[in-house]
């Protein structure tokens, strides 16, 4: 991760936490469900299909039996 990426969350959850001091300043904890369910602006993570996981493990499984075969 680059630093100008990190400085860049930083900054965001700066921004996260100043919101929610201000909310609790004024004693607006009707609103804090609002900010809760905002989503973060974090790396989304994708989703694979139960034949991909499958794929991907009986591959890694035939590359640990070759590596083992050849000890």
């Amino acid at each position: 991760m680059a630093i100008t990426e990190i400085i860049a969350e930083l900054d965001a959850e700066i921004g996260r936490l100043e919101q929610v001091r201000k909310l609790l300043s004024n004693g607006g904890n009707a609103q804090l469900g609002n900010l809760a369910a905002k989503k973060s602006t974090g790396r989304k993570r994708r989703k694979l299909s139960p034949e991909a996981r499958k794929r991907i493990a009986d591959a890694q499984r035939k590359r640990w039996a070759a590596q083992k075969a050849q000890k």
